[in-house]
């Protein structure tokens, strides 16, 4: 049997990934019919699958104008073939009477059965990640694969939680609150901006929080924001992280994760009021020139469709939930929320619009971030401009968006990759503080 395999693509995989004809090496492609027709449907979406969709359209086109699709086209150099299999030769594919081929997902496995029969000296596989598609496959006995995309880490689980302890000496904790400069072990592995209780090895309830800056540098007492930030106070450790962390201009990237109810999304939109909006009575000058808050266009259930009216009533269902939170922060005074959304100084906007700006010198919190793709997240940094802080809050529990995951959201990528950069901090909120029946259903349901 040729070394040489051929994997048909199903039309999950180009809606996740446009960039996935790169990944197969030497061996060809197969891209059926019906999921050109699908990707099609789906190329006028306003998410990500429906830039996935226009961008592979566009690297077809691009493969077209270089050869003949129906014969092949050599990808890239060192790369296989691309072709686009059509129904011709389906009647006699092998496909299952069961199988009806007036179903997509049926008549694509019909193509990859007619690829099978046509090539018997090589070994063709159906790459999909509609699950119920590889068990009808692998009933048949056609090679099926999972379609991988980039995992952040193995699971939810191993996802870094920006919080360690260490056990240390008696005189340590007393030295510490102190204010002497306390230093970690060299062989200690601590992240950035990683947060630490010491425990005394004496007495295990005698205990000191603090942030590990960096190796060689003295230990950082957690700031406690006696007064609150914008009126909210820390209710259990972690937020007092979150505060410390959102409070420091010189980590501009933040990442909370945070079960629903936790506080993430209320601690960042307070201490971006604190930062921008001014406090004659302190007398204080403004951090940043203004709070932008926004959120992914991700429904939960069933979409309601096209929504009538100019555009800020059209994003007004989706962005709801940040403006309750302002609401709230601001003692539901509404009129003075509206004040400042007029004078520029408080934005509430849809990530759909984000591409192409530059944002400086502003407070941004992404919210609802676990239901955006890697790429969505990378665009939406790569906005962030001189004097700016980014701050990505969500739920890795929740995620509306079919395409992502657990392990391969955005939000997981980002807590992942920055964790070692002086630049970035983050914090897992573990406890829930909105209601004791909001805690009880994100433990229990």
């Amino acid at each position: 049997m040729s070394k040489k395999k051929i994997y048909v693509l199903d039309t999950s995989v180009f809606l996740t990934n446009a960039h996935c004809i790169y990944e197969y090496g030497i061996h060809d492609i197969v891209v059926p019919f019906k999921a050109l027709e699908e990707i099609d449907a789906n190329k006028k979406r306003q998410d990500g699958a429906g830039a996935q969709a226009r961008s592979i359209i566009r690297m077809l086109d691009d493969l077209r104008s270089r050869g003949s699709l129906f014969d092949g086209v050599r990808i890239r150099k060192g790369h296989g073939l691309l072709y686009a299999w059509g129904t011709e030769g389906l009647g006699d594919s092998g496909l299952p009477k069961d199988l009806n081929p007036s179903i997509p997902d049926h008549l694509i496995i019909a193509t990859a059965l007619a690829v099978q029969k046509q090539h018997t000296t090589r070994k063709v596989t159906l790459i999909s990640r509609d699950i119920n598609m590889r068990v009808i496959c692998d009933s048949i006995g056609l090679l099926t694969e999972d379609y991988i995309v980039n995992q952040a880490v193995k699971d939810s689980d191993s996802i870094y939680a920006g919080f360690s302890s260490h056990l240390v000496d008696n005189a340590v904790v007393d030295r510490f609150y102190n204010g002497e400069e306390i230093y970690l072990d060299d062989k200690t592995t601590c992240n950035s901006n990683e947060y630490t209780m010491l425990v005394s090895n004496a007495h295990d309830k005698k205990t000191a929080l603090a942030r590990y800056i960096g190796a060689g540098l003295a230990l950082r007492p957690v700031l406690e924001y006696k007064r609150g930030v914008w009126g909210i106070r820390a209710r259990n450790k972690e937020q007092s992280f979150a505060l410390d962390l959102l409070m420091d201009p010189n980590v501009p990237l933040v990442t909370l994760i945070g079960k629903a109810g936790s506080g993430k999304t209320l601690c960042a939109i307070a201490a971006g009021l604190q930062q921008t909006v001014e406090d004659p009575q302190a007398g204080i000058e403004p951090r940043y020139s203004r709070l932008i808050v926004s959120r992914p266009v991700q429904p939960l259930g069933k979409d309601l469709g096209f929504l009538p009216g100019s555009l800020e009533e059209k994003m007004s269902p989706w962005l709801m939930p940040i403006q309750d939170n302002l609401q709230f922060l601001m003692g539901n005074d509404k009129t003075t929320l509206e004040m400042y959304m007029q004078r520029g100084r408080i934005e509430i906007e849809a990530l759909t619009y984000i591409r192409g700006r530059s944002i400086a010198n502003a407070f941004v919190i992404i919210d609802e971030a676990q239901n955006l793709t890697m790429h969505e997240l990378k665009t939406i940094i790569t906005r962030v401009g001189e004097g700016t802080k980014i701050v990505l809050t969500g739920d890795v529990e929740q995620i509306d968006n079919v395409y992502v995951d657990e392990t391969t959201n955005g939000l997981t990528h980002a807590v992942e990759k920055f964790k070692s950069f002086d630049l970035a901090g983050h914090v897992t909120l573990m406890k829930g503080e909105r209601s004791k029946v909001a805690s009880y259903a994100a433990k229990w349901l």
